[in-house]
């Protein structure tokens, strides 16, 4: 999946933003408190709303008033322009959410919408307000299909349910289905350095969790099933981070799955446990970024903190190879304070997040700033631009 474009209204500082032209890895900087933590939300927000439904995604957040934009009235927004696939035709999802008469929160309208062919015409496959609708049957891969698709009426059993899970995993829509599965693939990061040097049984998952504590269960899926996978890991680690040898996944008596990490430097291994939280915040973001089954979507939070600043550019430069594999099948979202990783990072991925006078965030996408790309043209890096505070006074 490939996001191209992004609107939201009303979600908190985000009150009217767009993002056009988004490249298959975006880096966004700004001030503490400016809304790199609210844009990513976005993502957990509708991933929340699918896994569960709106009323609870709101709900985790602080309910409705304290999600909408502050001194605003109306409606939550969210419109989207994505390719499910590299080449295929951009498709659209809309969804708004607003107050109903007894001020509840639902579902005010919700539409999926997807163009057959890069010049053919955009075909409403899903459309539904207050929990009645309608949505298209079968797989829709031309416009004669389209054409000929029946449009069922149907009314879900509440107006806090988002009609693409409801409808998605019937096998009757099944151009809805594909939408589900993008939604279902996000990955929103909230790693816990603590949490990922636990111990697990051993059907700890075989997909990283988001805080990173199911790590051991991972590399020991990893380490047996996909042993040339596990085989790149442990070298760009031993690459990026001086004195790791290899790691090396193993079960104990109890049935629990223990990493050790061999120091070139030593005969014996150390457990994970003392082992530096650099070398296990890196060893989770290569595993996650090896990991066969791709998500379509990695937003990932400040990924410089307890990392060795010349680390950096090594990862961003994993990040996206992440973004450009062959499918274009790996969309990566990146937030940051960091000038040294901002050193690796194209003038077309940056974006910067400021405060407007009125109090909302603006996001300002910076190769379309005239000064930034002559101090870029002439030799300047993007992070000693961040350092001199020149990406935040851009308009």
């Amino acid at each position: 999946m490939l996001i191209e474009s992004i609107e939201i209204k009303n979600f908190k500082s985000l009150q009217n933003v767009k993002l056009s032209n988004l490249p298959g890895m975006a880096v966004f900087v700004g001030r503490n408190g400016v809304g790199k933590t609210v844009l990513f939300d976005v993502f957990g927000f509708l991933n929340d709303a699918y896994i569960s439904d709106v009323k609870i995604a709101l709900q985790v957040r602080g309910g409705f008033r304290e999600v909408i934009s502050r001194n605003q009235s109306g409606e939550i927004l969210f419109r989207l322009k994505f390719r499910p696939q590299k080449d295929e035709p951009i498709s659209a999802y809309e969804l708004s959410i607003g107050l109903n008469e007894n001020s509840v929160p639902v579902v005010k309208s919700e539409i999926l919408i997807l163009r057959l062919a890069s010049s053919g015409q955009p075909w409403r496959v899903l459309e539904f307000h207050e929990g009645r609708g309608f949505a298209a049957e079968g797989e829709l891969t031309d416009y004669a299909s389209a054409k000929e698709a029946q449009r069922k009426q149907r009314s879900l059993s509440s107006p806090h349910i988002l009609a693409v899970k409801a409808l998605g995993n019937m096998a009757d829509f099944i151009a809805v289905s594909k939408f589900c599965r993008l939604i279902e693939d996000w990955f929103v990061s909230d790693f816990i350095i603590e949490d990922a040097r636990e111990t697990r049984k051993v059907d700890g998952g075989e997909h990283l969790s988001r805080t990173g504590n199911n790590l051991a269960s991972v590399a020991r899926h990893m380490f047996e099933n996909y042993p040339e996978r596990f085989s790149s890991v442990v070298r760009l680690l031993t690459e990026m981070v001086p004195g790791v040898g290899d790691v090396i996944p193993i079960i104990t008596d109890d049935g629990r799955i223990l990493l050790r990490f061999r120091d070139s430097n030593f005969i014996d291994p150390f457990v994970s446990s003392c082992v530096s939280d650099g070398t296990i915040k890196m060893f989770t973001y290569l595993l996650l970024l090896n990991d066969p089954e791709r998500h379509a979507l990695l937003c990932v939070e400040e990924p410089e903190s307890n990392l060795f600043p010349k680390l950096l550019g090594g990862l961003v430069e994993e990040f996206r190879r992440y973004s450009i594999s062959d499918d274009n099948y790996g969309q990566v979202f990146i937030s940051t304070h960091s000038p040294d990783l901002l050193d690796a990072v194209r003038l077309d991925e940056l974006y910067c997040l400021v405060r407007g006078s009125d109090g909302y965030t603006a996001i300002l996408r910076a190769a379309d700033d005239s000064q930034i790309n002559e101090f870029v043209k002439g030799g300047d890096l993007l992070g000693y631009l961040w350092s001199h505070d020149m990406l935040i006074n851009m308009e």
